[in-house]
């Protein structure tokens, strides 16, 4: 076969991944509009603002960002935290904090930060996972109310919460719930047919031309807001630039950098499990640090990654950087040229995507395994979940940490267990129990005595997991004391990148693909 021939296959590939970014970052990008448009009305700033700050974060993160596919833009997290200092001090004043909250995550990235949302536990992921899906549902509840009136929770505690809606009547509302079910039985559909196009975008589309043609009468992207403008300008903040605007700025900055933070890296961690692959923690803060700069200065208010978003992308096929540079490149289109067409879109189009997501979002196994995990695993779970909905994500994540982190220090005391024996072909084995970190590299080091031990020695860390580079080291260390007392070490059932990161024991690891175990350890040099 010819070189010509034999690298056909991979061409194809190339294409194909290449067509699926370009229609995944399309379908992004129309279901972006009118995110923007209603995360900017919650900061209380101008609709162009927002879509502003999803053109430049959403491009500079996938251009530069530590994990190609995650799509980042305006969120509600960060704007619940913004509206009170634009009530108090004006637009110019949110501008300059973006600025510095990009300054602040520029610094986390150099000092390695991102590393350590590696070491968030399990439950918390979880729990954020559901508290997530459960707000971008519940954020979707508005669309089916007449804005303006008192909503069904008139007079009680919860006026004006989120779930106080004035709930459309009649064949309004009859339109929009068959539109919603349209859209998503479109979406499950349609793959069962041909895979050749998103179905999420198929779906939008034929939606919108069900709607114009039919003359159905239904709220369309237009009813929110125009989205027609120009390209954003350079401008530095009009704010005096003394000590008591940073006393100002400064303390929402670093939470705005925090919340940040936090949505970009979980959301990074969760679409790693996903797609089984490793994006870059330290890389990502950088890129969301810059992004955010430069956002200050074009007029943006600021973001961080998208969890909804991201999952739309990753579900309609977008792996690769395009997917975020089309998503943001298709959305500066909208709004320089495409506006009249695309606020003709059905807003139940959208929501049926968003309801899609939340599905797709949702651990729905949680139901099933909440009864049989340790009471503490499913404490945090629901937890972080309530937190989530309650308030917001960075809380809710530092609630779920501090509680698992007071669970383990309970239960584990910072100890891990390790059993020996000798097996029948005259080995020493050792049997490890519970993770191998900081905490635990002291006890895991004493318990092991090279000069006594067979000839032979295997480790088995199967009820093990090694969390950070403190793990690899002690690991490192131990495999030179058994070459120096002149015995072989076998080293089993570690991860791949375990593996590769340790750097005397590696060679000693044995390799068992379908046993071995998949995790990934908090360390600088992988992001």
């Amino acid at each position: 076969m010819s070189s010509s021939a034999a690298s056909t296959p991979a061409r194809l590939g190339g294409a194909a991944a290449v067509k699926n970014d370009f229609l995944s970052g399309l379908t992004v990008a129309l279901a972006l509009v009118p995110e923007a448009v209603a995360f900017a009305f919650v900061a209380g700033v101008e609709p162009l603002v927002g879509l502003y700050a999803a053109f430049m974060v959403g491009l500079i993160t996938a251009v530069m960002g530590g994990r190609p596919g995650m799509i980042s833009g305006a969120t509600g997290a960060l704007a619940v935290v913004m509206v009170a200092l634009v009530a108090d001090h004006g637009v110019e004043y949110l501008f300059i904090t973006v600025v510095l909250m990009g300054f602040l995550q520029l610094i986390a990235g150099w000092l390695k930060l991102g590393k350590f949302i590696r070491m968030v536990p399990h439950p918390v992921m979880l729990g954020f996972v559901n508290g997530l899906a459960i707000v971008i549902f519940l954020a979707q509840l508005n669309q089916f109310g007449t804005a303006g009136e008192p909503g069904w929770l008139a007079g009680t505690a919860l006026a004006g919460s989120i779930i106080d809606v004035a709930w459309l009547q009649g064949s309004a509302m009859t339109s929009l719930l068959l539109l919603v079910a349209a859209t998503m039985a479109i979406i499950y559909l349609l793959p069962r047919l041909t895979k050749a196009v998103p179905s999420s975008l198929a779906a939008i589309v034929a939606v919108s031309l069900a709607v114009i043609y039919l003359g159905i009468d239904t709220r369309v992207v237009g009813d929110v807001a125009s989205i027609k403008g120009s390209l954003p300008s350079f401008s530095v903040p009009k704010v005096p630039y003394n000590f008591e605007t940073l006393t100002i700025i400064f303390p929402y900055a670093l939470v705005l950098a925090a919340i940040g933070l936090i949505e970009s890296l979980l959301t990074l961690r969760l679409i790693d499990e996903v797609t089984e692959t490793r994006g870059r923690g330290n890389r990502e803060c950088r890129a969301q640090g810059l992004a955010n700069i430069a956002t200050g200065f074009f007029g943006g208010m600021g973001g961080c990654a998208m969890i909804g978003q991201s999952m739309i992308n990753i579900n309609s096929g977008g792996r690769g950087r395009l997917s975020g540079i089309t998503a943001a490149l298709c959305l500066l289109a909208f709004i320089l040229f495409a506006s009249p067409l695309i606020e003709q879109i059905p807003v139940a189009a959208l929501i049926g995507v968003m309801f899609v997501v939340v599905i797709g979002t949702f651990e729905w196994s949680s139901f099933r395994i909440i009864g049989k995990i340790p009471r503490s695993d499913a404490l945090v779970i629901v937890l972080v979940s309530a937190v989530t909905v309650a308030t917001d994500l960075a809380v809710a994540v530092v609630v779920g940490v501090i509680v698992s982190a007071l669970v383990f220090a309970w239960e584990h005391a910072k100890h891990i267990r390790i059993e020996s024996r000798e097996d029948h072909k005259g080995s020493t084995v050792y049997a490890v129990t519970g993770p191998l970190f900081f905490g635990s590299v002291t006890s895991f080091s004493q318990a092991f005595n090279p000069a006594q031990d067979n000839d032979d020695v295997v480790i088995d860390f199967a009820r093990s997991r090694v969390a950070d580079h403190s793990g690899l080291e002690a690991i490192d260390a131990l495999a030179d004391r058994y070459v120096a007392a002149g015995k072989t070490l076998h080293l089993v059932h570690l991860s791949d990148e375990c593996r590769r990161l340790l750097k005397r024991a590696g060679g000693m690891v044995e390799v068992n693909v379908i046993e071995d175990p998949k995790y990934f350890v908090a360390e600088d040099s992988l992001g």
